[in-house]
């Protein structure tokens, strides 16, 4: 968000807060600054996320975060109603602030809370869309040159190729779908004094859980139980097919993005080679 969004984003999380008799006074620290604006307003030290109404995914995040009871997920502010609110074209959703731990998770941790929480996510019924939509959404930008202007058309090409045979390798080789996080990267995990819970609902799918498994660092893999090696393998070259294309996308707002997504290729094209 631009400072001026960020000014009424903080302005409705305050306003929201107030109004349900939270004590939000001037003191909101900026947690990230994304697609969505994380605060921790004080002095009732409440997590506010708050996205514009039109970019918004919150009651499906809340529905979630109800329903995984007993899964390592964040939890919602208990103080008030578990909903999503809206103030002036924003959407606001209140949740518990975790007092962060310095300790990276070990790869085991990391892997166990996983696995839990896709337990939970196994049993939900939850209208979702398929990490196949998402390569597809992915496809559409790198098909249209007016989307990726600055993309080569080498690189082009090798990407698109990446999207088509990973997809239909994982379709033909991947265990049963099911309800996924979506992209449970180290960003989206928080290290509390209880454990490790995950944030971020918004690109929640269905699919194998390699393809979650795909997000997190390399050596959580072999901590993972049942995870299937080709399968996996393919979903990582998927993901970073995926995500060096998010960084060509002409509108990609992420600070330094463009020479993250160079980093990103010099890996795809390592680990193609290597498959090779």
């Amino acid at each position: 968000m631009q400072e001026a969004e960020v000014r009424r984003a903080t302005a409705a999380a305050r306003a929201i807060a107030s109004s349900l008799g939270l004590a939000a006074g001037d003191d909101a620290i900026i947690l990230q600054n994304s697609n969505k604006l994380i605060l921790r307003l004080l002095p009732c030290d409440v997590l506010a996320r708050v996205a514009p109404v039109t970019q918004q995914v919150a009651d499906l995040e809340v529905d979630l975060a109800r329903r995984l009871t007993g899964s390592p997920v964040a939890a919602l502010d208990p103080r008030v109603e578990p909903r999503a609110y809206e103030h002036d074209d924003y959407v606001v959703t209140l949740w518990t602030y975790y007092e962060p731990v310095a300790e990276e998770p070990s790869p085991a941790a990391y892997a166990e809370a996983l696995h839990r929480l896709h337990a939970g996510l196994r049993v939900l019924d939850v209208p979702a869309q398929h990490f196949t939509d998402r390569a597809e959404q992915a496809r559409r930008l790198l098909a249209d040159r007016d989307l990726t202007p600055e993309l080569p058309d080498a690189d082009r090409e090798l990407l698109i190729r990446t999207l088509a045979s990973t997809t239909r390798t994982i379709l033909e080789r991947g265990g049963p779908d099911q309800l996924l996080h979506g992209e449970p990267h180290p960003g989206n995990v928080l290290t509390t004094k209880n454990g490790l819970v995950f944030i971020d609902f918004e690109t929640c799918c269905r699919g194998p859980v390699e393809f979650d498994l795909a997000h997190a660092p390399v050596d959580v893999h072999g901590h993972y139980p049942g995870a299937d090696r080709e399968v996996l393998r393919q979903c990582r070259l998927l993901v970073l097919a995926m995500i060096i294309t998010w960084r060509w996308d002409r509108d990609d707002q992420l600070p330094d993005g463009r020479r993250l997504g160079a980093e990103w290729f010099d890996q795809l094209r390592a680990d193609l080679l290597t498959e090779s």
